[in-house]
Formats: structure tokens, sequence, C-alpha cells
């Protein structure tokens, strides 16, 4: 299965009778955005090499945001 919805994806589920209320079809579609997303979080988690990166990145993030609130707050 492609993970990528192309635009003709798109219009082709909308294209459904427009008996539907406006704020329910919102909230369809974020629902199927969200399970798009969700299959390529899990997809990119399954990945040895994209986890490792994600981690790794993480820690930087970690380990600044560690030294700024040390340097600005703590040293102060």
């Amino acid at each position: 299965m492609n993970a990528i919805m192309t635009q003709s994806d798109f219009e082709r589920s909308d294209s459904q009778p427009s008996q539907q209320w406006e704020g329910l079809a919102e909230i369809d579609q974020a629902i199927r955005e969200n399970r798009l997303t969700e299959y390529r979080w899990k997809k990119t988690w399954a990945d040895p090499w994209a986890r490792r990166l994600g981690i790794f990145a993480l820690t930087l993030f970690a380990i600044f945001a560690g030294f700024v609130i040390y340097w600005d707050v703590l040293r102060g």
C-alpha cells in the first residue's frame, strides 16, 4: 500500500454526495489524515536507522535545553 495520497485520491474521496454536514466531513478528513500520519510514524520508527537518528536528534535537543536552563536559570 502506498503511504502517499495524491490530490486525485482526496478528490475521489470528497466526491460523495453533499448530504453530509460540513463539520462531520471536516472531522472525517482529519481522522483520515491522522491515520496517514500515524502510519508514517510507525513505518519510520520500524526502520532502525531512522529510529537511531530520531533518538540522536532528541538527545541533542534535550542536552541543548538542559544547557540553556542551566546557563540562564540556575547560574543566574
